[in-house]
């Protein structure tokens, strides 16, 4: 894992879809809808590595073509391929929280993923900001699935919150993946300066969320 986070490596993963884009666009959007069904895809991870390879697609100096005129990633299509694929994925969790949340509410998933603690936060969240909420739930990744799940189950129009989280997520899904296509040879060497933290961090968040896991499954089973 320390050797993969090299530079050299890293490098080497990334750039040998700077000259895909038809790969890369479409990595993009099956993995946002991936993850609005419920797999363990982080959204933020997807935009990261997307910037990444915009980066050495603009850099062939560093980066070689395979062939002299293969096509490379386009930023500025990246970019938008990345808002609409979010878009997408945000309505998809909210149609389907809209047109089969009374089957939804029923089901393990449900119980487990979204009610107790984080449907309570959820509420409060519309209790506090009505329909902005729609917005909000775009930056609190742990909330986020189940947020835009509960904007459709709870009746928030339609209109409304396509014209929210457009509005945020046009701000913040461009912005992303530029920033990191503008200095993603910053961010290659800070991810190799500080792998050992990266690694640490990534152990104590597998061991709080299998405590976690326990926990509730404990507390379930008790119940």
């Amino acid at each position: 894992m320390l050797d993969f986070l090299s530079p050299e490596n890293l490098q080497a993963f990334f750039s040998q879809y700077a000259y895909q884009p038809g790969f890369v666009y479409g990595f993009i959007v099956c993995f946002m809808l991936a993850s609005s069904i419920g797999f363990p895809v982080p959204e933020e991870l997807v935009l990261i590595s997307a910037g990444l390879v915009g980066y050495m697609s603009h850099h062939p100096e560093k980066f070689p073509p395979p062939y002299p005129g293969a096509e490379s990633v386009n930023v500025l299509t990246l970019c938008l391929v990345s808002f609409f694929a979010v878009m997408g994925s945000d309505s998809l969790v909210y149609f389907i929280g809209k047109f089969f949340g009374g089957r939804i509410i029923k089901t393990k998933f449900f119980q487990k993923s979204v009610a107790g603690e984080g449907f309570n936060k959820i509420n409060v969240f519309f209790q506090k900001y009505g329909g902005l909420a729609c917005g909000i739930f775009r930056f609190t990744p742990g909330l986020r699935f189940p947020g835009h799940l509960s904007c459709g189950l709870l009746g928030i129009p339609v209109w409304k919150f396509l014209l929210i989280d457009a509005l945020v997520a046009a701000v913040s899904v461009p912005t992303q993946v530029w920033v990191v296509a503008k200095y993603g040879e910053v961010i290659l060497n800070k991810l190799a300066e500080f792998k050992m933290y990266v690694l640490i961090v990534c152990a104590v968040l597998f061991v709080v969320w299998l405590g976690r896991k326990i926990y509730l499954k404990n507390v379930r089973k008790n119940a």
